[in-house]
């Protein structure tokens, strides 16, 4: 019944902060977009990568249906990266990313992946991994 994730929505606390965070650090590409069928038009912003991508929502600013809970920094988010795990660490050390854990080996959804943990400005758990062959 289901095909894929399409998207999550993030809550953030400071817009600016979360979309440094993911694409300066991270890599992923920002999209403006307007919501479908808002009436005022709704500029809404998402944070793109490879098939996917994080819509972001700002704390206290509602849309269309409300998330029960507005809640901030209670995701935990797992990414595959693309470049090995070293040049991940690398470029997180330069840019004075704390690696909470790591790396170690987990479960992932295509099996043994090997990880390390960092917050985002929200301290959202974000897991960093590679798969391991």
């Amino acid at each position: 019944m289901i095909g894929h994730l399409d998207h999550l929505v993030i809550i953030t606390e400071n817009e600016k902060k979360c979309i440094k965070f993911y694409t300066e650090i991270l890599g992923m590409q920002l999209e403006t977009f307007i919501e479908a069928g808002s009436t005022p038009p709704v500029l809404r912003k998402a944070l793109k990568f490879g098939n996917q991508k994080l819509n972001i929502k700002v704390k206290g600013h509602w849309y269309i249906p409300r998330p029960h809970c507005d809640l901030v920094g209670s995701l935990d988010l797992c990414f595959i990266v693309t470049k090995p795990l070293e040049e991940v660490i690398e470029h997180l050390n330069n840019h004075d990313i704390k690696i909470e854990e790591g790396p170690s080996i987990r479960i992932g959804s295509k099996g043994a992946i090997r990880s390390i943990f960092i917050r985002d400005p929200d301290k959202n758990i974000v897991e960093l991994s590679e798969y391991v062959e």
